[in-house]
């Protein structure tokens, strides 16, 4: 009887499980044959995934709102590690470069190594002063063994990106390449990676048409940077780039990725953190393959903030324009090859225009950048800053002020100059006018602001001899000549003032005679433009020195809110009375008016005050400089032209009157939304 309970139970539940594997059979009939396409369709939309919403970075204005750098939309490429199989990552790659050369278009690829297994450093990552400094900081940064060759970290690359030998070496090295910079910004499941930005729109079909070829590639919508006006103001404004990574060890906590778009120099690093704005995020669906179906949700970017410059956008176009005119045209009889303009405003010590040639592109920065670093010339240093230049006889204000408020002279006692200064005659050093030089004879009694239309070289012996080099130390400092301006740029020379502190740090010996040429703007005397222009700024409104600055202000991109605004800032005062004011003033009204730039400005309309300066230099010829101030009854600009090789101040003289004539003339400047108040009657 038991025996047979147990036999029904035990059929009972094999009728059980057979009835589960004909429901489960009939079951996946229905999954995989009747419904099998939508049930396909809708398992590679439920693939949901979270990408960053890149936000616009701020932009950057002149002082009248007027755009300098602002953002368009572009494409990027994205690879998504979780949809790539490892040992197809190197094909996909290589498919990818494939398309993006076809079309004439960049991908990121930093390592300094060439096909052939030499090292080459001609991207911006790598700066050092020679090429075994930047082997060393390349093998340092990868923890790479120290002394490797070039060939040996590509053989090691090779095999540790297990890159196909059925590759020629040209091709392996564009593979390695792009895996090397992967493992830089440590591409994984949760860092995707950047592997081209603002490619176009045939790349964005042709991977959009192809995308079962293209598993694990993306195309996302993310804001470019552009500097509007091409060349003008690239020193200053500086350049973007992505993350190094150094920079994101530096910046994660504050919330950067390893593809993120951030400031390398000028303005864009220097304001980083205020024109960096906050990403976003979305919730997307997925295919398989990791391309987007649709957007779910999305938490939206918060653009940067707006930064506006003292400059003024089109003051800036008149200085480097006439400045690349002026060096073109002085090339052919001089060797002109350079220069820069400072202009800065004589009542704040805001920069109005900041110029240095020749000049470059940071729109195309990067597809330039080797040609950039081996152009002789230059063109990337910015000189209005970083250069530092003898003032020649621009420095002889600086000395009639020190002069005149010291005591040793006064604006009436006049000085004979009779060519040859003989007080050290009898140690074998007798200096000479330039007027002895080119005339044989000298100027004859000169007082304070003759001298300075004259730019009489025996004057200012005389005076500086009598003063002493501490003296003229003491007020070059008060004047800011050899020392920073307190711009916000990076990269700003100190400059040199002569005197016995600077003999003795360089273990040499200050001589008598170096007075006398300290006193003419010559010596061991070397300043930039921009602290020529300051310095006579702080002559021409009557001894105020003001820190200079280029930020004017910033402003919230959601509501204009004022974030940050730069008020002007006194550095130092010196006393200078209205007499000895006066006389200098005289001094440089007569420079323009009957001196050494008449020809220039004799019959302009607007009163200016100049000094012209010729600086010889060890070879080729004298660096010609001229500085100036207008208008002189009510001064409101200083300006410091240097042309290297440009034989004589006379010669840059025009650059000032276009910028001055600019300047003055009465203007209305106009944005989209509001009219501003500079109007000069």
């Amino acid at each position: 009887m038991i025996g047979k309970l147990n036999e029904n139970r035990v059929k009972i539940i094999i009728g059980i499980i057979i009835l589960l594997i004909v429901l489960i059979f009939i079951r996946l009939i229905n999954l995989q044959i009747i419904n099998g396409a939508s049930y396909k369709e809708q398992s590679e939309k439920r693939l949901l995934k979270s990408l960053p919403v890149t936000a616009s970075r701020g932009d950057i204005t002149d002082r009248y709102g007027r755009p300098l750098v602002t953002n368009r939309m572009g494409f990027n490429i994205i690879f998504q590690k979780e949809y790539i199989e490892d040992d197809k990552l190197n094909e996909l790659i290589l498919n990818t470069i494939k398309i993006l050369e076809q079309y004439g278009q960049s991908y990121y690829d930093t390592l300094p190594i060439t096909a052939e297994g030499v090292y080459s450093f001609t991207s911006p990552n790598y700066t050092k002063p020679t090429e075994k400094e930047n082997i060393d900081y390349f093998l340092g940064k990868n923890q790479y063994k120290k002394g490797m060759t070039a060939k040996e970290v590509l053989a090691m690359l090779k095999d540790k990106y297990e890159v196909d030998d059925k590759y020629d070496t040209e091709t392996q090295r564009k593979i390695i390449g792009v895996r090397y910079e992967m493992e830089a910004r440590s591409f994984n499941s949760f860092t995707p990676y950047t592997f081209a930005s603002d490619i176009s729109m045939e790349v964005v079909s042709y991977i959009r048409e192809q995308s079962e070829k293209f598993k694990g590639v993306n195309i996302s919508v993310e804001p470019i940077r552009v500097n509007v006006n091409g060349t003008i103001a690239s020193h200053i404004l500086g350049r973007v780039g992505i993350i190094y990574k150094e920079e994101y060890d530096e910046l994660k906590s504050k919330g950067y990725g390893m593809n993120d778009i951030i400031g390398k120099e000028g303005i864009e690093k220097i304001m980083e953190e205020y024109l960096k704005g906050k990403d976003g995020a979305q919730s997307t669906e997925q295919s398989i393959n990791g391309s987007t179906i649709n957007v779910l949700e999305t938490e939206p970017a918060v653009p940067g903030n707006n930064v506006a410059l003292t400059i003024d956008l089109e003051l800036q176009k008149i200085a480097e324009e006439s400045l690349a005119q002026t060096v073109t045209q002085i090339c052919g009889g001089f060797g002109a090859t350079a220069g820069a303009v400072a202009v800065v405003d004589v009542n704040n010590g805001e920069v109005l225009a900041l110029a240095s040639y020749p000049t470059f592109n940071q729109n195309t920065f990067n597809q330039d950048y080797k040609q950039l670093s081996e152009n002789p010339a230059k063109p990337m240093w910015n000189r209005a800053i970083s250069g530092t230049y003898a003032p020649g006889s621009t420095f002889k204000m600086l000395t009639a002020v020190a002069a005149l408020e010291s005591g040793v002279i006064n604006t009436k006692e006049q000085i004979n100059d009779t060519g040859i200064y003989k007080y050290y005659e009898s140690a074998g050093y007798a200096p000479v006018c330039w007027y002895y030089d080119d005339y044989g004879i000298g100027h004859g009694p000169q007082n304070v602001s003759q001298a300075i239309e004259n730019s009489c070289n025996y004057y200012f012996y005389e005076v500086g001899r009598r003063m002493g080099i501490d003296k003229l130390a003491e007020y070059g400092k008060k004047f800011g000549l050899g020392e920073y301006t307190g711009s916000e740029l990076t990269g700003e020379a100190k400059g040199i003032f002569a005197s016995k502190e600077y003999r003795e740090k360089i273990s040499a010996v200050w001589y008598p005679g170096d007075t006398l040429q300290a006193a003419i703007g010559q010596s061991d005397h070397l300043f930039t433009p921009l602290q020529l222009a300051n310095y006579v700024a702080t002559v021409v409104n009557g001894g105020t020195r003001y820190k200079v600055h280029l930020i004017k202000e910033v402003k919230s991109n959601k509501d204009s809110k004022v974030v940050l605004r730069n008020e002007a800032e006194v550095v130092d005062k010196v006393d200078i009375s209205p007499e000895n004011y006066n006389a200098i003033i005289q001094g440089m009204k007569a420079v323009s008016e009957t001196g050494t730039a008449s020809n220039v400005f004799a019959d302009f309309e607007i009163p200016v005050g100049g000094k012209t300066g010729t600086a010889s230099v060890p070879t080729g010829t004298a660096n010609a400089l001229f500085v100036a101030a207008a208008p002189l009854d009510n001064p409101q600009i200083a300006i410091a032209i240097v042309v290297e090789h440009g034989a004589h101040g006379n010669y840059v003289a025009p650059i000032a009157k276009k910028i001055i004539r600019y300047y003055m003339e009465p203007k209305i400047v106009n944005d989209e939304n509001k009219t501003n108040n500079r109007l000069i009657p």
